[in-house]
Formats: structure tokens, C-alpha cells, sequence
């Protein structure tokens, strides 16, 4: 498994391709579905949404692991392999270093990106291109051009409110590359965040 990552990680190259069988392979051309997201850990959640998603949409749905991100450092080259080691016998995930839509949209043009609805919220939100809504347009507008769509499943809040597409504020320009499913096809009340945390204690 070291040889393809050490390639990845010295070479620069695009992206590294992992099939379930725990093969580095390449992929061409990209699948048309990709699942974005850190898997840590990787929970039913997750796969619940890919599975459902790869029905709706007619077409298997690959995983996404970026070994970089916006706002926190790098993944070690042990950490991305800790982190593979779920998805082996499950499905087939990609390694990347596009930490942004717009990066992601680059590498693979004309894929539908599977989401949660907490990431969708993070799209469409200013706050997260530096509150400058003309960036958050643009990037909008150059994921667009590449023929890149989202499909969003509903996600539980922090407060215990089950949020779904349709209760997103997507800007009217950008609506018609947002789909999603309601809460009542899809609903999995868990996160990497507390599964990582631990069982709550009894009161």
C-alpha cells in the first residue's frame, strides 16, 4: 500500500485510486460519483448515504479522502493510511489533495459530489470564502462550468434539528445543481465527531 501513496506524496501527482479490494489502481476516466469527506471514522452514516445516493443517481459512488485541508495541517502519510484501512472490502476510495469544491471540481469535471447537509450549508455560506459573497459566486459559477452537481443527504444539528436540503438557503442561481433526499428516505443520526468522542455517559 506505501509504494502508491509515497508516489502520491513525492510526485505531486493528481489523485491515487484505491479499489475495495484494497488495490491502488488508476481510474479513467473519474467516476461520476465522488463522496467527499475526512472518515474519521467512517460510520454507517456514510455508507447509508452512498448506497442510497448510487441508487438515485444510477451510478457507483466512489469515496474521497483529501490529505489536505483549509483549515487544519496536512495528513501524515501513516494517518491516510490508518484511514484507508475502513473502506478495504467496503468500497473504493480516492486520495486527493483538493481540499476545496473548486479544487475537487477541477480534478473531476462533470462528477456529481455526495454530501452531507452541513457541507452543503458551508457552500453556499460567504463565511467560508473569507465573507466575500462575490467568491463564493465565482466558485459557485467555475464548479458549474464543469458540469459538477451536488446530491445532499440531511444531517442531524447540534441542537437535535434534522436538517435537510430544504431547509438550506441555496442561492435561486445555483438551485438547480443541488439535489438531495428528504429526511423520511434518509435519516442516520450519527457523526465521525461523536463516535470519536466516545458512548455519552448515563444519566
Amino acid at each position: 500500500m506505501a509504494d502508491p501513496l509515497d508516489h502520491f506524496y513525492s510526485c505531486r501527482v493528481g489523485w491515487v485510486f484505491l479499489t475495495a479490494d484494497g488495490e491502488f489502481r488508476p481510474v479513467e476516466p473519474p467516476p461520476g460519483a465522488v463522496f467527499p469527506g475526512s472518515f474519521n471514522p467512517l460510520h454507517g452514516g456514510h455508507t447509508t448515504l452512498a448506497e442510497l445516493s448510487a441508487a438515485r443517481l444510477g451510478q457507483a459512488v466512489a469515496f474521497e479522502l483529501s490529505v489536505a485541508n483549509v483549515d487544519k495541517p496536512d495528513l501524515s502519510l501513516d494517518e491516510v493510511q490508518r484511514r484507508l484501512e475502513q473502506f478495504r472490502g467496503r468500497a473504493p476510495v480516492l486520495v486527493t489533495r483538493a481540499p476545496t469544491f473548486q479544487e475537487k471540481a477541477a480534478l473531476f469535471p462533470g462528477t456529481v459530489f455526495v454530501v452531507g447537509a452541513d457541507t452543503a450549508a458551508r457552500i453556499v455560506h460567504p463565511r467560508f470564502y473569507g465573507d466575500d459573497p462575490a467568491r463564493m459566486i465565482n466558485a459557485l459559477q467555475e464548479i458549474r462550468a464543469r458540469g459538477c452537481r451536488f446530491f445532499v443527504g440531511g444531517r442531524l444539528e447540534t441542537g437535535g434539528r434534522f436538517v435537510s436540503l430544504s431547509g438550506l438557503a441555496i442561492p435561486s442561481d445555483f438551485r438547480d445543481i443541488f439535489t438531495g433526499v428528504d429526511e423520511r428516505d434518509f435519516r442516520v443520526d450519527n457523526s465521525s465527531t461523536e463516535l470519536r468522542a466516545g458512548p455519552r455517559p448515563a444519566r
